[in-house]
Parts: C-alpha cells; sequence; structure tokens
C-alpha cells in the first residue's frame, strides 16, 4: 500500500503555468550551417498579419543546426532568380538562401518559395502555396519543413502540434488546471479543457485527431478521450482506485492503461470498439507507464518487480517479458523513436533524474540533460528532438535536446511553470 501511495503522490506532481511558450536556444551544434532567409517580398496595400519568412528563420534556428543572416547584414533582398547575386551572398558567408515572393490575387494568397545553394548556384526546391491571410504562420511552418528535409535529409517536424498541461495557483487551496495545445514552436496556444482539478498524461493519437488523458474532475482519476476538430470528449470505462497513463495503440484502436482495480498498478488494454478490456501484465510489482512499440506488437512499461523502477518490454502475442535497462537504479518513463532502435527515458544519477536515450542495438546509454528534475521525455515525430519537463530556479519550464546530445534549447513560459508535454505525430 505504501508504494501505491507514492505512485498516486509521483502521479498528481504540482503544476503551475502559463499559456504562449517562447524558444531559447540553449545549445547548437559547433558549426551550424549558415543560412539567408531574405524577407518575402509583398506588393499589397494592407500589411500582411505575420511575416512568414520570421517564421522560416525562427524555425531553422530553433533546430540549433543553423546560423542565419541577420535582416540588417543582407545587402539586398531578392525574390526571384533573376535578383540574386550569387557572388554577394557568397561574400556574406552564406551557404544556402531561401527567397520568396506573396501575391494576392482577389484575396487569394500564393506563397512561393525557392532554395539555392549559393556555392554552387544551383537551385534546390521552389514551390507555390495557395493560402490566405489566416493560415500565413502554418505556411511558414511547411516551407521550414522542406528546407530542413531538403539540407538535412531528416523530415521537418516544424508543422507538428504539442500539448502540454499548465495550472494557476488563484488561492491557498485553489487551482485551474489547463490541457494546451500549441504550435511546436509555442505560438498559437489553445485551451482544450480548464478544470478545478488536475489534468495529467496527455497522450496523441497516431493519426493526430485525438487526445486521451486523464482528468481528476469527479474527485478521483478518469481517462478520457477528445475529439480535436469538434470538441467532443468522452469518458472511458472508469474504475476503482487508479486509472491512469493511457497510450494510443499504433492503429488508433486501442489503449495501453494502468489500473489497480485488481489490487496492485497493473498494464491493461481496451479495445475501443469492443470496449473489451484484457489485462496484460501480472505480478505483485507496480507496473505503470506504458508505451508501444512503432509495429504495435509490444509494449514498453516501467516496473519496479526487480526492486528499482526499470523499464521492460512485454511481447503482446507471448506476452513475454524482456528487461531494457539495466545501468543505473533508476530507469522509467520510456519512449521509443519511430523506428523503434532508440529509447528515451528518464535516468537518475548521483540523486537528479535526467533525459537519457538508449541504443537498443548496442546497449549503449548516453546521458542528454544536465538539469536535476527532468521528466516526462517525448519525442518529436521525426526522431530528432525530446523534449520534456524539467525546472529552471523554482519554476518549471519545457526544454528539448537533440537525440545526439548536440542541440538543446528551452521553451521557458514568463511566468509559471509548464508540465506534461507530448509532442504530435505528422498529419
Amino acid at each position: 500500500m505504501q508504494r501505491i501511495v507514492l505512485f498516486v503522490c509521483l502521479f498528481l506532481f504540482s503544476l503551475i503555468a502559463r499559456a504562449e511558450l517562447t524558444v531559447e536556444i540553449t545549445q547548437g551544434v559547433d558549426e551550424p550551417t549558415p543560412v539567408a532567409v531574405v524577407p518575402f517580398s509583398w506588393s499589397g496595400a494592407q500589411a500582411l498579419p505575420e511575416d512568414v519568412a520570421k517564421v522560416v528563420s525562427d524555425d531553422l534556428y530553433r533546430s540549433g543546426l543553423f546560423k542565419l543572416m541577420p535582416r540588417e547584414n543582407m545587402l539586398s533582398f531578392p525574390s526571384d532568380r533573376s535578383s540574386l547575386f550569387f557572388r554577394d551572398w557568397r561574400i556574406s558567408g552564406s551557404d544556402f538562401i531561401v527567397i520568396g515572393r506573396i501575391k494576392d490575387s482577389e484575396g487569394q494568397l500564393t506563397v512561393a518559395f525557392e532554395l539555392y545553394d549559393i556555392l554552387k548556384e544551383e537551385r534546390i526546391l521552389g514551390e507555390e502555396i495557395k493560402a490566405n491571410r489566416n493560415n500565413l504562420r502554418a505556411v511558414g511552418h511547411y516551407i521550414s519543413d522542406k528546407v530542413f528535409e531538403a539540407l538535412t535529409g531528416v523530415r521537418g517536424a516544424f508543422s507538428t502540434r504539442i500539448v502540454y498541461v499548465t495550472a494557476k495557483q488563484l488561492s491557498a487551496s485553489k487551482h485551474r488546471y489547463r490541457l494546451m495545445l500549441a504550435d511546436s514552436d509555442g505560438h498559437n496556444p489553445r485551451t482544450i479543457l480548464e478544470s478545478k482539478e488536475p489534468i495529467v498524461s496527455p497522450a496523441w493519437s497516431r493519426d493526430g485527431s485525438k487526445l486521451a488523458y486523464v482528468s481528476f474532475e469527479s474527485g478521483r482519476p478518469a481517462i478520457y478521450i477528445q475529439y480535436l476538430a469538434t470538441g467532443k470528449r468522452e469518458k472511458v470505462q472508469s474504475f476503482r482506485g487508479l486509472n491512469g497513463a493511457p497510450a494510443w495503440s499504433p492503429d488508433g484502436r486501442q489503449l495501453a492503461l494502468v489500473l489497480s482495480k485488481d489490487g496492485n498498478p497493473e498494464i491493461y488494454v481496451l479495445d475501443l470498439q469492443q470496449r473489451r478490456l484484457s489485462r496484460i501484465t501480472h505480478h505483485f510489482g507496480i507496473d505503470t507507464e506504458p508505451s508501444w512499440s512503432p509495429d504495435g506488437q509490444s509494449l514498453i512499461f516501467t516496473s519496479d518487480r526487480g526492486g528499482q523502477p526499470q523499464i521492460y518490454s512485454i511481447y503482446l502475442p507471448t506476452r513475454d517479458v524482456t528487461r531494457l535497462t539495466f545501468e543505473g537504479r533508476y530507469n522509467a518513463r520510456g519512449r521509443l523513436t519511430q523506428d523503434g532502435r532508440f529509447l528515451a527515458m528518464v535516468h537518475q544519477t548521483n540523486g537528479s533524474f535526467h533525459i537519457a536515450v538508449q541504443d537498443l542495438r548496442t546497449g549503449r546509454v548516453d546521458l542528454l540533460t544536465e538539469t536535476f528534475m527532468d521528466e516526462s521525455p517525448t519525442i518529436a515525430p521525426n526522431g530528432s528532438i525530446i523534449l520534456y519537463a524539467t525546472q529552471e530556479g523554482i519554476r518549471g519550464v519545457l526544454s528539448a535536446v537533440s537525440l545526439d546530445g548536440r542541440v538543446k534549447f528551452r521553451l521557458p513560459s514568463s511566468d509559471g511553470d509548464v508540465r506534461e508535454p507530448a509532442w504530435s505525430p505528422f498529419q
């Protein structure tokens, strides 16, 4: 019983936060690629609500892989090939340049962009996108994705979204909790759910249309599914005791859950169509924090069945259990990259909790962070960045680190704490 009480205490970890996030790069690669993103030309009479080129520039800078030329250092602002003089840009030190133009035709906008290799004087890519005044920021993220992929070979994830949980202390005994949805850079936040009681463990469905989360609005934990397009939500089966840690199967037909209805926290799988519940683990230890393998054949979970929290895998067809982590006395909250090779986790060392990644092929474990209270890792759908919650002084912030540890940035709030991040899939 004492272990279950401890589990509940961790489950209800306090949150105090705000809505919109900002980005601060804290570490990038030693030799970032020099890129110039020139302001896009615009001939309309009315100013546009978004600076598309700035969105692109900020996205690329936020990745930590690129050095962006300040606009005040640009000698000219070309918008097409005829006004682009490669020699001038070579002298300025740029390797690549993004140019573009926006035109208005009876209220319908056309955004055209081109990416050039300055050293080779070659066009790498170019495209025209139909847009309106309300979705220019999304267009900017789309362009960033294309440029990022062209220059790195990795699909960009700037057009994806994140959810996170906030709370604001209203009085000594009252809080206001919010489940927030925002762009991957923290912009355009909106409230999905507001409650007087805690909200924890948000999880995305693989198609990005739904969220599952735990709410205490009824006085005890219950799991809900929220449909983002309509705002409709439904309560999943609720049992006595713990109802927590929902995780969607890759096909979206099942939820892995943690339930203590039989007296001990165990992993279950709920078939959402037939509402059939299957118990997956059977052990006197606490089994929690499930997540699915990319092929849907296994579940990764945390268990103290060996005496200390470690990460295990259970192969669903046979229920064979394999221990995955051995380095250190505490490893928890395991999350796999989409290729199934790397395991991100919370790893304890010298009394502090850090984000680490384990190569499941070689067994090598790399410590990625140096802060002391890191938790809730979630991986970008392209596998390049791990977003997590941590402490900055007395407040909580979201931070991120690349899978190789070379790039780091923070998404702090100006007025409180942020917790429980979850990164959306590609959509």
